[in-house]
């Protein structure tokens, strides 16, 4: 028998739940913005009468949305008022399966197998979901009902808002081949030009393409979008609480002034640094490459990394390899000033006590400054983050006061799972 899988896509959450809390806003253009006087001044969301009627997109700058819409209604991010209803939403979802897998805070899958009997029911279940999701959080969702994760996921997003798409063994090729390749999971804007310059358009042309040839031009990532176009998904819906072990860990921030010397971004390299290093601690997990990200006051961007010659979980040396690719890579004195900088670390793996013995690094100098970053985490979890810091952050706190950790982390992004094909 197919597995019946949901994947429930709150419309334009953000908005919607500010609307839910002020009903007044109902009919209006809204938008949820960061926050201007941080200069964190985009788009984070619109509802659809900003979007439709007005064209305001996430991500523009909130002076080009006003431009477009003077009325526009703007109201800063609540992160606190997000995740509280993305947890009520998750709590009904709960309700019918206890495999519920988020995928960010606004959409999650629900694997119904065991409760549908085909896919009548599963419909019956999901405008079921819908009307108490209306009833309860006052906000409506998208539910695409299919018997894979991939499908379900485009069927939410196949009719918005408030609508319920079923895909199944028997429509598929009807209603998702005809769409564009971009509305396929894993097909990006990179992937999409190499799709289009070799003659694939469509989600069909892929699954009509040889999959030996769309290995030849994306590598495996070509018989994995393959197989997605051919609803050969196999991907599983993880359990409630499953956490996978994180395969990054980074934060970045954008800064309250442009960063136009070195002193600037080793500033910021160190709050963001000891930011990746607590995570990584609490998790007792280590790293073994660090990326930066950087973002020019144009706001062009990219990244830079390296592999470390022995795993980490110190921000010492984090920030250490931070100032360093840094140094490869820009130039303040002749290119522009930089708007945000983040750290990434990845190629993670437990933490080992006693680690081999290296014969390049001075292990007593390490010891000491990971034990010092304990004592640190120790006194912050007692008394507060900004209870300690290092004194060089001092020189500038408008530059270097704020907690990456806590104030700049929504809800973490689901790792979509992926079963991937044999090479």
């Amino acid at each position: 028998m197919n597995r019946i899988i949901l994947h429930i896509d709150a419309n334009c959450f953000f908005a919607s739940v500010e609307t839910a809390y002020n009903p007044s806003l109902i009919g209006f253009p809204v938008a949820v913005t960061g926050d201007a006087q941080a200069r964190h001044g985009i788009i984070l969301t619109a509802n659809y009468i900003a979007k439709r009627t007005f064209g305001i997109k996430t991500g523009e700058t909130i002076i080009s949305a006003k431009s477009k819409c003077p009325k526009l209604i703007t109201i800063k991010s609540n992160p606190k008022k997000y995740l509280r209803h993305s947890s009520l939403l998750r709590q009904i979802l709960s309700d019918y399966s206890n495999n519920v897998e988020p995928f960010g805070c606004d959409e999650a899958w629900v694997d119904i197998t065991d409760i549908a009997k085909d896919f009548k029911t599963a419909k019956e279940i999901a405008e079921e979901i819908s009307l108490r999701v209306k009833r309860e959080l006052h906000i409506t969702v998208s539910i695409g009902v299919s018997f894979c994760k991939v499908f379900a996921k485009f069927g939410s997003g196949y009719k918005k808002p408030d609508a319920i798409t079923v895909i199944t063994p028997d429509n598929y090729r009807k209603i998702v081949w005809p769409c564009d390749c971009s509305q396929l999971i894993y097909v990006g804007p990179a992937t999409k030009t190499k799709l289009k310059a070799r003659g694939v358009f469509t989600i069909g042309d892929i699954a009509r393409t040889p999959p030996e040839k769309l290995k030849t031009w994306l590598g495996k990532n070509g018989l994995l979008i393959h197989s997605f176009a051919t609803g050969d998904d196999l991907s599983l819906v993880r359990r409630t609480y499953s956490k996978p072990p994180p395969k990054s860990i980074g934060n970045s921030t954008t800064a309250n002034r442009d960063l136009v010397c070195i002193d600037d971004v080793k500033r910021i390299f160190f709050v963001l640094a000891d930011s990746v290093a607590r995570r990584l601690r609490e998790k007792s997990l280590c790293a073994n490459k660090i990326s930066i990200w950087l973002r020019r006051c144009d706001l062009s961007s990219f990244t830079h990394g390296a592999i470390l010659r022995a795993d980490t979980d110190v921000a010492f040396e984090i920030a250490d390899t931070a100032m360093r690719l840094f140094c490869e890579c820009y130039d303040l004195s002749t290119d522009k000033p930089l708007r945000s900088i983040g750290i990434t670390a990845s190629d993670i793996s437990a933490y080992t006590p006693n680690p081999q013995i290296s014969l390049f690094a001075d292990d007593f100098v390490r010891t000491r400054r990971r034990a010092l970053e304990l004592a640190m985490d120790s006194i912050r979890s007692q008394y507060g983050y900004y209870s300690i810091c290092r004194a060089s952050l001092l020189a500038d706190k408008s530059l270097t006061h704020f907690d990456p950790k806590s104030e700049n982390v929504l809800h973490p992004v689901g790792d979509f799972n992926a079963v991937r094909p044999s090479a």
